[in-house]
């Protein structure tokens, strides 16, 4: 979270005593004074932040974070026997702890904020300098940067924590939050970015929301389509790379990097944390697991289920997706 920009984090600092007694965790005495400033991913967390891990997929991150601490399950605790500088919290339910120990960072980044700062319609006249155009009845935060020659259309909604490149084209009914939009971009109507997404869990049969701290990240030259959605990060970025094209209704979800010159197509799903290469395409209403990795120069047949990882330069078609020649062979 090095270069989150938007989600305002607690300055204070909490010692491991503040952050054990939140989750009501028995710590011995070696933990009390130890300090926490942040946290982050197992990747990019330093030796005075709290991470998490879960999901043997992530291993060898595990193996060579530098995180002051981490929350993990007791059945992962043989995993850091040779990382001596890591105090364990060993969980008996480590994400719904982990998103308690996020929310005394960040405690407001559980829910979208719905509260704009407007600017008044005769000021919009301050973008005319930059050829900005306005449709009618739009809602935009105060301090949102929009680029040179960018067109918005009706009824969009803007927020804060948004910055448009130049060029854009923004279609009518769009609503944008969190998010940081590149130059030469086409959003069509309808289509929701940087909300909030789909992360939660249960404790004593009350939901927690997990906070998404993250952003979306739109680079240069791509097309999203009519209403699509495109979730926030929780922990990173949800990033769609450059010359991408997303057809009309995807849901993207958090923390999904998508690579350049990629191509979806209609009514796909891709679930989260999941890493696509370059030049993907996507057959339409097919959908992605969570946490895999799709390599370069993948091709998906439209209506494929794709539960595991895929190497690059592979057709796969069907579900469970298997290679094309195994799926024709089998019909």
């Amino acid at each position: 979270m090095k270069n989150n920009l938007y989600f305002k984090k607690n300055n204070k600092k909490f010692s491991l005593k503040d952050i054990l007694l939140k989750i009501n965790y028995n710590s011995d005495e070696e933990a009390i004074n130890k300090n926490i400033y942040g946290i982050n991913s197992l990747k990019e967390a330093n030796n005075n932040e709290i991470s998490f891990f879960n999901n043997l997929k992530y291993l060898n991150d595990a193996k060579n974070t530098k995180a002051a601490a981490c929350v993990t399950n007791i059945s992962y605790k043989k995993y850091f026997n040779k990382n001596k500088n890591i105090y364990l919290i060993l969980s008996k339910n480590s994400l719904i702890d982990f998103y308690k120990i996020v929310s005394l960072f960040y405690p407001y980044a559980n829910r979208d904020n719905e509260k704009i700062n407007c600017i008044n319609r005769n000021n919009l006249d301050s973008f005319s300098f930059k050829k900005v155009f306005f449709g009618n009845d739009c809602l935009i935060d105060k301090n949102v940067s929009i680029g040179n020659s960018t067109n918005i259309g009706n009824n969009v909604i803007i927020k804060n924590n948004v910055k448009i490149g130049r060029n854009c084209s923004i279609g009518s009914n769009v609503i944008l939050e969190n998010s940081l939009i590149g130059d030469n971009v086409l959003i069509k109507s309808g289509t929701l970015i940087g909300q909030i997404g789909f992360g939660f869990g249960f404790d004593n049969k009350k939901r927690i929301r997990f906070p998404h701290i993250g952003r979306v990240v739109i680079e240069n030259d791509v097309q999203i389509g009519s209403l699509c959605t495109i979730d926030r990060g929780s922990l990173t970025d949800t990033i769609i790379g450059e010359y991408s094209s997303i057809d009309n209704q995807v849901h993207i979800a958090h923390n999904v990097k998508i690579g350049n010159y990629c191509m979806v197509a209609a009514q796909c799903g891709i679930a989260g944390s999941t890493t696509i290469g370059n030049y993907v395409k996507i057959g339409g209403q097919s959908g992605i697991s969570g946490h895999l990795k799709i390599g370069n120069n993948v091709k998906i047949g439209g209506k494929s289920g794709v539960i595991s990882d895929i190497e690059d330069n592979k057709i796969v078609m069907g579900y469970p997706a298997k290679s094309i020649r195994e799926f024709i062979k089998n019909k």
